[in-house]
């Protein structure tokens, strides 16, 4: 069997590049792997909400395959790519003609579009999960969302994929720590990625803020390029604040020098977007403890294997909590990492996802 594998890879800046490129290198061990290939016995279609995955959701279409979906809502994908009236049609195209009206308002209002939990509350997957003959997901919730607009279609989860890294010394980590001024028993949580609005960065900041104010020897850093300059602005006087360290954009070596620095990392997605996040994923794989949002996307970690906070007005507070007690229990964080570290090892390690991935496309070939 030759696989054609479609997907934006390095050097895009872009998580789907990182993963694609390690699922490409194993899945070549069980068979042919063809990159961009004109003939395959069966295509593999890489889908998200970056642009970069215009011409290979063509592709999907144009000659069906397997699909994997990194973002199980592809509307702010549609409203990057399509003129107006094209994004009318496809919208009604998913939920009918009834849904014009709410189309033209969505649209209308897109500027929003990175916040109002509406935009992720419509998907628009079924034109491409109809007509693909197996859709991937990484978690229940981006399962569900499938099945809904497309009952036909066959729906396999197969766990994100982690790659162990090549970590850099730990010389190197305490060195930044040391530049960077944090004393030796300074806790330091780290927010790592494109920081979209949908990762609660004010909320991450002002719970922050409130750990501080207790005394507790904490630190805050954020690595990545905000996503808006709405954002941008919005948090310009937090991340002014006291015991915050800014980092951009890190390539692969960096980024594991910041994440072995980081005691925690706090991951919060919401409005969800049926993603699992390959950020989580990395950082619990090198044994950090996780703070994730509540949902059915995060719901395979087991409970000792992360901390969990939940979306809506008590967000702030229990994120506060969370860190704090964090901050006030070292050892019990590592154990927590530890825990964590095992779960990944055990579920999404690269071979054994490479051969689920191979299994699939098996499926998807007859």
């Amino acid at each position: 069997m030759t696989v054609g594998f479609y997907s934006p890879l390095p050097p895009a800046r872009t998580g789907v590049a990182a993963y694609a490129s390690a699922l490409l290198a194993a899945l070549a061990r069980f068979g042919p792997v063809q990159v961009n290939s004109r003939r395959a016995d069966v295509r593999l279609y890489h889908l998200g909400n970056n642009q970069l995955h215009r011409d290979i959701y063509r592709q999907a279409l144009l000659r069906p395959g397997a699909v994997v979906l990194h973002d199980a809502v592809l509307n702010h994908f549609f409203l990057g790519s399509l003129d107006r009236d094209s994004y009318l049609d496809e919208f009604t195209h998913n939920y009918g003609e009834w849904s014009r009206g709410l189309a033209q308002e969505l649209w209308s209002g897109r500027t929003r579009s990175a916040q109002d939990p509406r935009y992720f509350q419509y998907g628009m997957l079924k034109r491409v999960a109809a007509r693909s003959r197996l859709v991937i997901v990484h978690n229940p919730a981006a399962a569900k969302r499938v099945a809904a607009q497309a009952p036909k279609t066959r729906v396999v989860e197969i766990p994100h994929l982690f790659c162990p890294p090549a970590l850099p010394a730990l010389s190197q980590a305490m060195r930044f720590r040391q530049q960077s001024g944090l004393g030796p028993r300074t806790f330091l949580f780290g927010v790592f990625g494109h920081l979209r609005e949908s990762k609660r960065l004010p909320a991450v900041l002002r719970a922050f803020q409130a750990v501080r104010r207790t005394g507790a020897g904490v630190a805050l850093l954020v690595a990545g390029e905000l996503a808006s300059a709405d954002l941008a602005r919005a948090v310009a006087p937090l991340l002014a604040g006291p015991g915050i360290l800014r980092a951009g954009y890190a390539p692969e070596h960096e980024f594991w020098k910041l994440a072995s620095a980081t005691d925690a990392c706090i991951n919060l997605r919401y409005p969800p977007a049926g993603e699992t996040s390959g950020i989580a994923i990395r950082l619990m794989g090198i044994g950090k403890p996780v703070l994730v949002t509540t949902g059915e996307e995060t719901s395979r970690f087991p409970q000792s294997a992360c901390l969990r906070v939940d979306p809506g007005p008590a967000e702030v507070e229990m994120l506060t909590a969370c860190m704090l007690w964090l901050a006030r229990s070292p050892q019990a964080a590592r154990e927590i990492g530890r825990r964590a570290a095992e779960h990944i090892g055990r579920r999404h390690a690269l071979e054994a996802v490479a051969a689920q991935y191979w299994d699939a496309l098996e499926q998807a070939r007859v």
